[in-house]
């Protein structure tokens, strides 16, 4: 965990604590209490280097809009000849979250060096001259023709003007020996933040950051809350953990058709349940995807678990695989043989010699394989207990037709659903037993 100064005071003992106070005169500690280098943690720091756009990604909560102001405020400080555009995604936010918010400018401003705010003409001054204006991304046309030193704009992922409000900003910036803008936004995969983050490590520079990295900031037990409601889905990934999560064109799986098939719960009682194994073609190489899913009383199939390991050699893989088939009570174990033949077999039986296992070959892609389970996900016939981000990142990577563009070399665990669903939805029902979630 990234702690900030005032963070790593608050954890010391009182001995700490008392030996850094003594040091401190009332002036000095007034003016420790508003530096922003003891105040911010390392990730929301201006990062080194030669980069002309900071792109700051990352959850809510994390502490952007903060930053945001105290850059702007270490600016305005630093260089009375400085003119900054403060770009909201509408110009009532600008004033409301930019300026007029809790971690705003004028309240993070110390007395010393409060700007002075005038608020019909959409403009701040600081005592040293420096000069900061306010503009809405919703009118790209105000942007057109004012000049720049330096630029905040925030959210830019919901701003309605898009792209045209950001060239328009960009082409402004030509004020001063080394012209910056610094961009706050929650994550969304819209063209804008897209092209961004292409060019990072170019003349952007991204930092990322997670909800829960501020959680000493935020209302006890609010990480947790929305952890437990929203950890691993879409909407918790983007908006808590800060993840860009695209949709690529042409898959098998949408986030959106994954969310829909999401539940809490299974209803009632599973008749049966299959571990379903794609073992890696090598040891160390790809991970070894294990599957858990269940035949509902309802008549849907229900992923239950996603137990992949990876790194670790065939009786690694084959100790997860027992101890899955153990903990849910499997009444299958479902093993693709096309790598290992009779050795995968062999291997299973090794870790535990009662495994009801059945090997399965083959014969067409995994994509070809895929296809009619994703029908079933469009049928509504499964649903997913809970969230498996890795897994549905690799559904969500298989290509309409063939092709894979999801994380990792090869669809393992998304590989191993598909043998699961095919075991239970596609395939011939074996002799049922009954047990309770």
């Amino acid at each position: 965990m990234q702690l900030s100064d005032r963070e790593w005071l608050a954890r010391a003992d009182a001995a700490q604590q008392g030996a850094m106070l003594k040091l401190l005169t009332q002036g000095a500690a007034e003016r420790i209490a508003a530096d922003w280098d003891f105040l911010a943690r390392p990730g929301q720091r201006a990062p080194a280097g030669d980069w002309r756009i900071w792109l700051m990604m990352a959850g809510r909560g994390f502490g952007k809009t903060r930053a945001g102001a105290e850059w702007v405020r270490g600016i305005a400080e630093a260089d009375p000849a400085a003119r900054i555009a403060l770009v909201g995604a509408s110009l009532g936010e600008a004033r409301s979250v930019m300026v007029e918010g809790e971690s705003g400018l004028l309240a993070i401003a110390p007395h010393w060096a409060r700007p002075a705010y005038a608020p019909a003409l959409r403009r701040l001054t600081w005592p040293n001259g420096a000069v900061a204006m306010l503009f809405g991304a919703a009118d790209p046309e105000g942007l057109r023709g004012p000049q720049f030193s330096h630029g905040w704009a925030d959210e830019i992922a919901k701003w309605a003007g898009g792209e045209a409000a950001w060239h328009n900003l960009m082409m402004g910036m030509r004020l001063g020996r080394d012209p910056r803008v610094l961009a706050t936004t929650t994550p969304r995969p819209v063209p804008l933040v897209r092209s961004l983050v292409a060019r990072d490590g170019d003349d952007v520079a991204v930092t990322r950051g997670r909800t829960a990295d501020n959680a000493g900031n935020l209302a006890p037990g609010f990480v947790a809350a929305m952890t437990a409601g929203y950890g691993g889905t879409r909407l918790g990934r983007q908006e808590l953990d800060g993840e860009l999560i695209e949709e690529v064109e042409g898959a098998l799986w949408t986030r959106a058709l994954i969310e829909q098939c999401r539940v809490v719960h299974v209803p009632g009682v599973l008749s049966r349940v299959v571990v379903a194994v794609d073992p890696p073609a090598s040891v160390g190489g790809d991970a070894c995807g294990i599957v858990v899913a269940g035949m509902g009383g309802d008549g849907r199939a229900y992923v239950i678990a996603d137990a992949s390991v990876a790194g670790v050699r065939p009786e690694g893989w084959a100790r997860a695989v027992a101890a899955a088939a153990m903990v849910h009570g499997a009444d299958r174990v479902v093993a693709e043989a096309n790598n290992g033949g009779a050795m995968v077999e062999s291997v299973l039986r090794a870790a535990e010699k009662t495994l009801p296992v059945k090997l399965v070959l083959a014969s067409r892609g995994k994509v070809a394989r895929a296809e009619p389970v994703a029908a079933l996900y469009e049928a509504g016939r499964v649903a997913h207990r809970g969230a498996f981000p890795e897994l549905e990142d690799e559904m969500c990577g298989l290509l309409a037709g063939g092709g894979y563009v999801g994380p990792g070399r090869s669809p393992d665990r998304a590989d191993a659903l598909v043998w699961a669903m095919s075991e239970l939805m596609l395939g011939k029902m074996g002799e049922a037993r009954v047990r309770g979630m």
